[in-house]
């Protein structure tokens, strides 16, 4: 179980080596919500993403024996540039299984740190069947994308950082895929701002997390085809433990929606955001009466978009 204590500890060991993002904000996007919102803005973070605060938690944890022998992960991309990047901070070696169909944007970006890039099929199954056979030949330590806890632990810094720099907050909203940005808010929420209702944001085209936390039993996406690429893994047991304990709602919204969004945010704060980072503003707009008048805070997850 997580505790208030890890995540703190887990604090302190990346702060050093990551960015504190800003929060932005934006009065054309607070017009059209009724509401004042404000953007946590990951697109900014070391690699692109959140993801790299779960990476160096977990891999500066490794012992020593592990370390010579490296890490290795499945990703569809964001996680896979995350533990590059953290393993070559530690000159540690790393193997990442990627898809076939990962944005080449991705892919670049993981070999420019120096690892190894294994494809595969684009499932779920393929993803895991290929790093068991890399972890057998290399002897190498699993860094799992999401279901961990020191990823999750680490991914919580973030909602942390959100909650050290604004007070009262009614909302905050993160996207969801494998889950492991959202259980990790849901936590420090729980810890550091109890009264603020922590909600999970999904496209209706890879709807495992929403179907999961409505029915109270975990339900495996089935090849998802949404635009959101980081939002097509399957939600983790581990993550679906504390989701089920701790979020408050998932939301859905359409491919039309996340793209409206998308644009709205490149048009309206002049930043690019990939498709995943746009679902919770997407949730925010066909549910704005539900969040009409609140203090909202939104994670923006990445900015590793394909600009090709």
């Amino acid at each position: 179980m997580i505790d208030q204590i890890l995540i703190e500890q887990a604090h302190q060991r990346v702060a050093p080596h990551i960015h504190n993002t800003p929060i932005l904000t934006n009065s054309h996007i607070n017009n059209l919500l009724g509401a004042e919102v404000f953007f946590k803005c990951e697109n900014f973070q070391k690699t692109g993403s959140f993801k790299a605060r779960g990476a160096i938690n977990s891999v500066l944890q490794l012992s020593d024996e592990q370390k010579k022998k490296g890490v290795a992960t499945h990703s569809s991309g964001n996680h896979g540039q995350a533990l590059a990047w953290a393993a070559k901070m530690a000159g540690v070696a790393a193997y990442i299984v990627m898809p076939e169909n990962a944005p080449k944007v991705k892919v670049a970006a993981v070999k420019e740190y120096g690892a190894e890039v294994i494809f595969c099929k684009s499932t779920l199954e393929a993803r895991e069947t290929t790093l068991e056979k890399v972890m057998t030949e290399k002897g190498c330590t699993f860094i799992p994308p999401y279901n961990f806890d020191n990823t999750i632990c680490g991914q919580a810094t973030c909602a942390t950082e959100v909650f050290e720099d604004l007070q009262n907050l009614d909302f905050l909203l993160t996207p969801v895929g494998g889950g492991g940005l959202l259980s990790g808010s849901a936590l420090s929420g729980k810890y550091f701002s109890p009264t603020t209702k922590v909600i999970g944001c999904e496209p209706e085209l890879a709807n495992d997390a929403y179907a999961s936390f409505h029915s109270g039993e975990l339900q495996p996406a089935k090849e998802p085809i949404t635009i959101a690429d980081g939002l097509r893994t399957s939600l983790g047991d581990i993550n679906f433990g504390y989701i089920r304990k701790h979020v408050d709602d998932i939301l859905l919204c359409s491919e039309e929606e996340i793209m409206n969004a998308q644009k709205l945010i490149w048009q309206r704060m002049k930043i690019i955001i990939e498709p995943s980072s746009a679902v919770p503003l997407a949730c925010l707009l066909k549910h704005k009466t539900h969040f009409a008048k609140a203090k909202i805070a939104v994670i923006i997850s990445g900015g590793n978009v394909d600009l090709g």
